[in-house]
Order: structure tokens, then sequence, then C-alpha cells
């Protein structure tokens, strides 16, 4: 509809010496500026931001600016970009870390969380790379890369083609850092390549997460897209809030599993304490100040959480209880192991290992969290199937 739009403009131009400036904000939303006017705003769909707490969007009539306050774990300084319409000029008094004409045309992606965004915002034409296709769920990013439209890029964990990146020679690699070491963002910049960071993991609150979509948007032009995406996730995810909030009891709970000797127990700040305290639960942790894991051992947690009702995220590739015990015996200590109330979140898994939880339901947290709300209080969800989630099986 935008590109008829747009060559509607074309012939309303050939007709009218002066076209308005609200039709001429109209027709760039997806195109390329032929006839630069300072005084147009060239982007009339805008991002608000209310949960993302890792990002800001600054808008100025031909460029936006865009700042990550913490672009890795540990990051001491803000990055900038500045996404300048495509046909116009960039700022020359406005420092960035990049500059990426905008909407993208050829865009490459390097982590999961981000597809989901891409096939929603309706840019999967413009998507030429992933890092690796394996870990995937979305049948349109398979099958993309099936017909040989998708290229894999870093198809081996930790390594990175540059040269195949070059050929691409794409407008934009959305990537991440999860902290100083990682070389890949900086082997990226040495090379001359249009990259871009996505911080989405560390923002503390599932809907903060979910509206890095809209930090997706800011290069495509698509945020009436992502605006409406996302509006309807918060709206359903308040409701399931609102659910579970009428319920008469709060159950306890702890989650995931030991490894290599430590209990990674998410903080009382992470992401996952916000979306058991959403779902009507009482999570044993939740007085702690940590927004990341909290490093255990086994003892310390069958202390504190010896008779929880409920354990969730347990072992990712248990099926059975069997497959705990197999682990460590002790696990049958746990009342909420005896009483069968242990679930995995490995309820949509791909061949490869790739979980649905770990992408679409980071774009989408009201899935997953209507999944939570039927475990813990299953009475006010009695239609509702578990997705993500399973309860592991004898």
């Amino acid at each position: 509809m935008k590109y008829r739009l747009f060559s509607l403009m074309l012939v309303l131009l050939a007709l009218t010496p002066v076209l308005p400036a609200a039709a001429q904000e109209a027709a760039v939303a997806d195109a390329c500026v032929t006839d630069y006017d300072a005084a147009v705003d060239y982007f009339p769909d805008k991002a608000t931001i209310e949960y993302a707490q890792g990002f800001t969007v600054e808008y100025h009539n031909n460029y936006k600016l865009v700042t990550l306050a913490q672009p890795w774990q540990g990051a001491e300084d803000p990055i900038q970009y500045v996404l300048v319409q495509c046909g116009t000029p960039a700022p020359e008094d406005v420092e960035a870390d990049a500059v990426i004409e905008v909407p993208v045309q050829k865009a490459v992606t390097m982590s999961t969380t981000i597809l989901p965004h891409i096939v929603g915002q309706g840019v999967l034409d413009q998507l030429v790379a992933v890092d690796t296709a394996l870990y995937t769920n979305l049948p349109e990013i398979t099958a993309n890369q099936e017909a040989g439209d998708l290229a894999e890029v870093s198809p081996n964990f930790g390594e990175i083609n540059t040269e195949l990146l070059l050929d691409l020679e794409p407008d934009l690699i959305m990537s991440q850092r999860f902290d100083g070491t990682d070389e890949v963002y900086p082997t990226l910049q040495e090379a001359g390549l249009p990259v871009v960071l996505n911080a989405d993991f560390l923002d503390t609150t599932p809907l903060g997460q979910a509206e890095w979509g809209k930090y997706i948007a800011l290069f495509f032009n698509t945020e009436a897209e992502a605006e409406a995406a996302f509006s309807g996730v918060a709206a359903r995810y308040q409701e399931l809030v609102d659910l579970a909030a009428s319920a008469d009891t709060k159950p306890t709970v702890f989650a995931n599993t030991p490894y290599d000797g430590n209990w990674f127990m998410p903080g009382g700040q992470s992401y996952l304490a916000q979306f058991f305290a959403d779902a009507g639960a009482a999570y044993l942790w939740a007085d702690d100040e940590t927004t990341g894991s909290i490093f255990l051992d086994f003892e310390s947690v069958f202390e504190q959480a010896a008779d929880a009702e409920f354990w969730v995220n347990a072992g990712f590739f248990w099926q059975t209880k069997a497959d705990a015990l197999a682990e460590d015996e002790r696990f049958a200590q746990f009342a909420a192991f005896e009483n069968g109330q242990v679930y995995t979140n490995n309820g949509v898994v791909n061949a490869n290992g790739g979980s649905a939880y770990f992408e679409t339901g980071v774009a989408n947290p009201d899935l997953i969290l209507a999944d939570l709300v039927k475990i813990f209080h299953p009475g006010l969800l009695p239609d509702h199937e578990l997705y993500f989630y399973r309860q592991l099986g004898e």
C-alpha cells in the first residue's frame, strides 16, 4: 500500500508545482527522498518507549539519534547511532559510532531474538543473512534458508565469515555483545561493515525485552507496525497480570538447575523473577537485588527451596524424572519433584535444540505468562494448553 501511495505522489507532483508537506511525509516512509526539504518531517510514525530501559530515540526531521545506555554487560560508555533517511544529508554536528541509512534494504541478524520482529514487521524480504538458521523455530526463516535466499555467516559458534559479509554488502548487521571480551563486534567494525548492537537481553522485565521490537523498527521505518504489535502484547500481558492477582494464594517457586557445581538462580530483580510475580507466585529469592543470576551451591538451594511447591525452568534437556535423577539423585528430595510439579521450558524445540522460548517467547512474553499462570493457578485458565512449558514426565 505504501509503494502505491508513493507512486500516486509522483503523479501528483507532475500535475502540481508544490506537494503539501504532509503528503511528502507519507510518501517517504519506505523510500529514498528525491527532493530533500529540510522543513519536512520524514518520520511521521514515531516509536514511544515505555518499558525498555536499554535504548532511547530522539527524532529529528531527517534522522534519528539512537542511544544504547549499556551496549553490553559491564560497558562503561553508551553507544550512539545516527539513522539517516535515505536521500537526505547526514548531520555534520552529531557524533556517532555508526551512521545507517534507513529504511534498511539488506540486513543481517546475529540473534534469534531479533527474528520474530523481522517477520512480524513484514521486512523478511530485506533479511539477507543470519548468524545460523540451526536454532530458529520460525518456519519463514527456515524456508528462506532452505531455498537459498538466506545466507549463514556464523554457522559455527564463535566464528564469523567476514568475507561472506563483505560479499553480501549489507546495509545493516545487527549483532549482540554479551561482554567486553567478545571480539565479533570489533572485528566487524574493523572490516568496515555497518554493524550495530542490540542489547535486549540486558533489559530486566519481560515487556522491556519485548519492546526492543521498536528498536529494530527504527532501522526499517516500521515504527507503526512495531507499535501496533507491542500494544497487543502489552495489553494481553496486563490482562493476565490482573487475572493472576485475583488468585487466593501465591504458591512458592524456585528455578533453574545446577551446572558444573553452580546453581544459577535468577536474581530477585531479574526478568524471570518479574514473570513469577506477574503470574501470581512467590519466588523464594524475590528479596534479592540481583538482576542477573545468583551463584549458589546445592545445599544453599535445598535449604531454602526444599518445600517449594513448584520448580520451573528445570533441566532443559530433561524429559522424565529419570533424566533428572541421572544428573543428581538429590533432586528427589525436593517436595516439588516428589509431587510432580517440575516444569521444563523445552515445550517447543527444534531438531538442533533451538528453543522457541528464547525466540518467539522473548518477543511475546504474554504467551510465556499464560503458561506460568496455568501452572501456578490452573483454575484461572482452564482451557489453556501449555506451549513453551511441559510438565516433567515420569
